[in-house]
């Protein structure tokens, strides 16, 4: 039968997704999850990444319509996910009984098969999907999807271990974001020679080339902090620069 959809309501983000909207204009830092009024989600294949990507969506508010070919994961699921189905991706009919079009980015994850994947991506944009968003396990995968007109494609595996790489170089980050270009966001805790010092006295743009975003004290956070605000000890910082500039700030940590 056909989708019926409902309507959606703000969510509030972590520590670095408040310092990432600062530079959200950005095309090198666009968000997949786009916080327009009335944003709505189908996720396609719901694995571990797909799953994780749909109730990320749902906790944040959206709407989200969970699809899988499997019957036994969509059963595992219903009880978290309240819109799910299960069909298959590659044909035309299935995904037109559910409206497919209606939804603003359709997220494919399907990691195992390729070929699905590939078919589903291709179905959803000769359907006239507005943005799609895939998965991908390979940079060769990656140039293909776009080829046949995925609007963006994700390399979980190879964002992970990018994010790990920094975390055991620089363990001062807590987390970690690159934006391309070699410049990064990086969240730490507040170096204790900072403590005390406000943000122009410590001049960490001018000694280390990087700018302070935010920073979170207790439950709140402040974003673009102002200049005479003074770092306490418990202070989770979020900085902004090259990552040989945060990486020379880091070893002064």
């Amino acid at each position: 039968m056909p989708w019926h959809k409902s309507g959606t309501m703000e969510g509030h983000g972590a520590i670095l997704s408040h310092a990432v909207g600062i530079v959200a204009s950005s095309p090198e830092v666009e968000s997949v999850m786009s916080r327009q009024s009335g944003h709505e989600f189908a996720v396609i294949g719901l694995g571990r990444f797909g799953s994780a990507v749909a109730l990320n969506l749902i906790e944040r508010g959206y709407t989200v319509l969970g699809i899988d070919r499997s019957p036994q994961i969509v059963q595992s699921l219903a009880d978290r996910i309240p819109q799910i189905v299960s069909l298959d991706s590659t044909s035309e009919e299935a995904l037109l009984a559910v409206d497919i079009s209606s939804f603003d980015t359709v997220v494919v994850a399907i990691g195992t098969h390729f070929e699905n994947n590939l078919m589903t991506t291709v179905t959803l944009k000769n359907l006239g999907v507005r943005r799609v968003v895939c998965k991908a396990v390979s940079e060769r995968q990656q140039q293909i999807l776009l080829r046949v007109g995925a609007d963006q494609v994700v390399l979980p595996e190879h964002e992970a271990g990018a994010r790990l790489a920094w975390r055991l170089a620089e363990p001062q980050v807590l987390d970690h974001l690159e934006l391309g270009a070699g410049f990064s966001v990086a969240e730490m805790k507040v170096p204790s020679w900072l403590v005390g010092q406000s943000l122009m006295v410590s001049g960490l743009r001018k000694r280390f080339n990087i700018n302070v975003l935010a920073i979170r004290r207790a439950t709140q956070i402040i974003v673009t902090p102002p200049a005479d605000m003074l770092f306490a000890r418990d202070d989770m910082i979020v900085i902004i620069g090259a990552d040989a500039s945060i990486s020379n700030f880091c070893s002064q940590a």
